[in-house]
């Protein structure tokens, strides 16, 4: 549930005190003026109040301090790249972002991970190192808006939420059941149903496809559940046999006819579509947590 409350809050005013001593002239005197003994009362201890949070993820804060932080490097990295576009909500972006993280975070400690301190420094001699030794590190740390100690808490959290990350793309399988396929995309359904009508007549799925595909873009190769971006056709080459062909699958790229060529139950999964099922299982992960969360966003 995502709560969204802004609130204006006004800072307390500090209040400076200034005390003049009187100076008493002793009349009549020929000497210098006497001043007293005065003493003065002990000055006014002021706490400064901290930065309310930009949000909240379960009742645990996202501070502005840190929200500001990742929405300058934010705004730097797109600038230097070029691709900032007025247009984006890159606060939102950033927000997102970081409740993301905390609910990774949060998962990590549902699961038992417990960060020790000796991990942290571990962790930051590294980034030390990497630096370029401490003084190179000092002046990063000035140039993006940290302290020793902001850094340090930015670092523990990127550590746990690492650790959740790790696990679940860990938990993705090196094999699953794969099928391979090829397909004719068209732009319009009477070509595409034209182009069924041949196959159906008994022309081969693979000249009816070298004659309207000549680079060969609708070869799909193997490919797991979950894989690909169209689900419509994903579901629809499951659901053939080898040497099958489909019928027209329109979907928003347009007319799909899809033939399977094989298929098995438990294959090595290549680089590319690990990577893919690990994306979308961190993904629904974090749909999953959300949905069941309360968020509460305090940005305006």
């Amino acid at each position: 549930m995502i709560i969204n409350t802004f609130s204006r809050r006004t800072p307390k005013k500090l209040i400076a005190f200034s005390l003049l001593a009187g100076v008493l002239a002793a009349c009549g005197s020929a000497g210098p003026p006497t001043i007293p003994a005065t003493t003065l009362p002990a000055p006014e201890q002021v706490t400064l109040t901290p930065a309310p949070p930009v949000a909240t993820v379960n009742g645990e804060p996202i501070s502005a301090e840190s929200f500001n932080i990742h929405l300058a490097q934010y705004r730097a990295a797109q600038a230097e790249t070029g691709t900032l576009l007025a247009s984006e909500n890159i606060e939102q972006l950033v927000l997102d972002d970081l409740i993301s993280r905390l609910l990774l975070v949060q998962g990590a400690r549902e699961q038992g991970y417990s960060l020790d301190e000796a991990t942290v420094d571990q962790r930051l001699a590294t980034v030390i190192e990497q630096a370029g030794g401490q003084g190179a590190f000092d002046a990063w740390l000035a140039e993006q808006g940290y302290t020793a100690e902001t850094f340090r808490q930015e670092l523990a959290v990127e550590i746990e939420a690492g650790w959740m990350r790790t696990e679940l793309t860990n938990a993705v399988p090196l094999s699953a059941e794969q099928v391979l396929a090829r397909q004719i995309l068209l732009t319009d359904r009477a070509a595409a149903e034209r182009l069924l009508g041949q196959l159906e007549s008994g022309t081969p799925f693979e000249q009816v496809a070298r004659n309207n595909d000549t680079q060969g873009l609708g070869y799909l190769g193997w490919f797991p559940r979950g894989y690909l971006l169209q689900p419509a056709v994903e579901e629809t080459a499951f659901a053939l046999q080898p040497g099958e062909f489909s019928g027209i699958v329109e979907t928003s790229l347009g007319f799909h006819l899809i033939e399977v060529l094989d298929q098995d139950p438990d294959r090595l999964l290549n680089p590319q579509a690990r990577l893919g099922l690990q994306m979308q299982a961190l993904a629904d992960w974090l749909a999953e947590h959300r949905a069941q969360s309360t968020i509460e966003i305090f940005l305006p």
